[in-house]
């Protein structure tokens, strides 16, 4: 399995697409003022789709960028307001967070190996063995 697909409710479509550009993603569908799709450099797709109003915080969309403090200075220099800068984490990211204009958080992240293989990954022969006991 491999995720290849999120999508996120907006209020503004045209503050979506333009924000979601200003990001790096390249636009292939627009259907204004209900949806939109987004690809990333690396194939995976992300949309928008037009909403009365954003609930929750339950959701938030991670993108991982090998550049990350030089983006971050991009962005902020083209006017994207951050609500926190990029920090290490004691789990071995560096992370920056940031609200869509609909106010769905965002995270830009830089984890290496670290996101799929971190020094605490469970063990799936260990695992296995220990379901079967």
């Amino acid at each position: 399995m491999r995720l290849n697909q999120i999508t996120v409710g907006c209020t503004d479509y045209a503050a979506s697409v333009a924000f979601y550009r200003a990001l790096g993603l390249t636009q292939i569908v627009d259907a204004p003022p209900r949806y939109a799709r987004f690809e990333t450099p690396t194939g995976e797709t992300f949309s928008i789709h037009k909403v009365d109003a954003i609930t929750g915080d339950s959701t938030v969309v991670y993108f991982e960028i090998e550049t990350l403090d030089q983006k971050v200075a991009a962005l902020k220099a083209a006017g994207i307001r951050f609500e926190r800068g990029p920090q290490d984490e004691s789990w071995g990211w560096r992370e920056a967070r940031l609200r869509d204009p609909a106010g769905n958080p965002l995270c830009l992240f830089l984890a290496g190996d670290n996101r799929r293989f971190p020094p605490w990954r469970i063990d799936h022969q260990t695992a296995a063995k220990e379901n079967i006991e």
